[in-house]
């Protein structure tokens, strides 16, 4: 009886997955349009401004791209709008890939954006600070 309930349940939240194609690249993704708090993309910080004419989602890789190139624009303004932007987004210390860091040669690399988020810089001569 377990069994069929642990395998009832799993049938409900698969029903509640929408399977669609992201509208950029088309790489089938799952999105939870029925509760988007439980939606992969809800674990990503809200960078990016809202779009009024947004009707579809992104694929991760997509979604990614697109904040990367909204806080590349970030960073041509002066240093202290950047700082105050990335303030509100402290709190978070989910660290995304793409985002936060890559990966190079088996080594973490925080990126720009991660710098940004802390605040300060600390002295190390981290290859992407912004504050040096």
């Amino acid at each position: 009886f377990i069994i069929f309930v642990i395998l009832a349940a799993l049938l409900l939240i698969r029903l509640k997955m929408t399977r669609l194609n992201c509208s950029q690249c088309h790489t089938a993704l799952s999105c939870n349009v029925n509760d988007i708090n439980a939606c992969w993309c809800n674990q990503l910080p809200a960078i990016l401004p809202l779009e009024e004419s947004a009707t579809s989602c992104l694929c991760p890789q997509c979604t990614l791209n697109k904040i990367n190139a909204y806080l590349a624009h970030i960073y041509t303004q002066p240093i202290k709008a950047q700082i105050e932007f990335a303030k509100k987004f402290r709190g978070n210390d989910n660290l995304i890939e793409g985002l936060d860091y890559t990966m190079q040669n088996g080594y973490m690399v925080f990126s720009k954006w991660f710098f940004l988020k802390r605040g300060t810089c600390c002295k190390n001569g981290c290859k992407n600070c912004p504050y040096s």
